[in-house]
């Protein structure tokens, strides 16, 4: 009996809890729609219908054309003012015409002056110097005169500074100068000591005296491993000629060479002194080894230096390349109380390398 009343029972209440359940939340669905209605809250209709009620409005006609004015139509048929009138155009400034360059306008009449065929002239003669086939040209200008007296001959001793590519080295030079009432001979050579010596210097000049100062018969330069070239003034053929090239030049008296004329500017001084004032300048017509030009020299002035004898007072002579050439700068320091002997001499390349010779002794020698 006790085995089947128990399960009975326990599926009769199970039964009666589930229809309370169901009950229990029947009610309470009943009593969320009325509390709803009762309280105000928003049904789901009624949401729906604000919503649609926002979309329904009309925009507002104002903010539209803040928005998107329309363009202007007067602004596109403007047209540009019109040009001022001519007489505003007929004022204009002085600088704001641009005048041809001077060098232009005065080479034009220069041409225009010339004879027919004589540009071709001139070409084919600077050509002919070139080739050596110049010997009849006019020098570039007459041999000048000045006074002249050669110092005394002397064995002069030099201190030699050289810079060459940022490296300073120290050496010795001695030019030798012999002189007789009629005839000349100049040598200088000069050198540095490194691991043994160069010689940067090896030149000899031999000639004449006359009325115009020297007269070279032959220049001779050695350059450092290289060989020794000739230059000869041909004082009979009247003409200039070279060892080293075909070139050939006009003799007409008073042309120097490089080792002759350091000397030819000691004897004008040596005569007289007023030569040698402030802005003076000498042309000579010097040779090389291979051609000759003219040498302008321009006295800068008085200038006391400092030598390894004390100071001097000297005269500064310099020579100045021509512009865009590479030659040298040379510069020349005269003494006067020691017979006009070169006391100081500076060559200077381009690049800014040099060297340098400063008088330590002179002594006197006897010429031959």
């Amino acid at each position: 009996m006790m085995k089947t009343f128990f399960p009975a029972r326990q599926r009769a209440a199970s039964k009666r809890g589930i229809a309370l359940l169901a009950a229990s939340v029947v009610l309470h669905a009943v009593a969320f729609e009325w509390a709803a209605g009762r309280l105000g809250m928003p049904s789901w209709p009624q949401q729906k219908e604000m919503v649609m009620t926002t979309e329904l409005l009309p925009a507002p006609p104002a903010p539209r054309p803040a928005i998107a004015p329309p363009k202007p139509k007067q602004a596109k048929p403007r047209r540009a003012p019109p040009p001022p009138p001519p007489v505003a155009q007929a004022a204009p400034s002085p600088t704001a015409l641009t005048p041809p360059e001077p060098e232009a306008v005065e080479a034009a009449p220069e041409a225009a002056a010339m004879p027919a065929g004589a540009s071709d002239a001139a070409e084919a003669a600077s050509a002919g110097a070139a080739q050596g086939a110049a010997a009849d040209a006019p020098q570039e200008a007459a041999p000048a005169s000045y006074k002249f007296d050669p110092p005394p001959s002397a064995e002069l001793t030099y201190d030699v500074k050289v810079l060459r590519e940022g490296q300073t080295w120290h050496g010795s030079g001695l030019y030798r100068w012999e002189a007789t009432h009629d005839s000349y001979t100049a040598t200088i050579e000069a050198g540095v000591t490194i691991l043994f010596r160069i010689t940067v210097l090896n030149l000899k000049s031999e000639g004449r005296i006359n009325d115009l100062g020297l007269a070279p018969v032959l220049y001779s330069e050695k350059p450092w491993r290289k060989a020794m070239t000739n230059t000869h003034f041909q004082h009979e053929n009247r003409k200039i000629s070279f060892s080293a090239s075909e070139a050939v030049y006009p003799y007409n008296g008073g042309e120097q060479d490089r080792a002759s004329v350091i000397w030819q500017l000691a004897g004008i001084g040596r005569a007289d002194v007023a030569q040698f004032r402030p802005g003076a300048t000498f042309d000579l017509f010097v040779a090389g080894p291979r051609d000759a030009e003219t040498w302008h020299f321009t006295v800068v002035g008085a200038e006391d230096i400092d030598t390894p004898n004390g100071k001097l007072g000297t005269w500064h002579v310099q020579r100045l390349p021509k512009p865009g050439s590479y030659d040298r700068t040379i510069d020349i320091w005269f003494a006067p109380q020691q017979e006009w002997y070169p006391v100081k001499v500076r060559e200077t390349y381009r690049n800014g390398d040099y060297y340098d010779l400063s008088l330590a002794k002179a002594e006197p020698v006897a010429a031959h």
